[in-house]
């Protein structure tokens, strides 16, 4: 696999290494993981993320009705 070598802010950098220890991965897995999803991703696929994700919630709205005027109230 060949190496590449780029510049990241020492911020940004220790934001990184401390996401990637929390997930369990190396700096360098993250980095590949984040790129392999970014170009091989489909228009829609973050669509049928964010879908997934709802259904994983398991929330229940209890029958509450939600109109157009109910989100300018938060």
């Amino acid at each position: 696999m060949p190496n590449v070598t780029i510049s990241i802010e020492e911020k940004i950098l220790k934001a990184s290494r401390a996401y990637a220890k929390e997930h369990g991965l190396s700096l360098n897995a993250l980095i590949r993981e984040m790129l392999s999803r970014t170009v091989s991703r489909s228009s829609t696929h973050w669509i049928d993320e964010c879908y997934a994700f709802m259904d994983s919630l398991k929330a229940n709205s209890r029958g509450k009705k939600w109109d157009r005027n109910d989100l300018y109230d938060l």
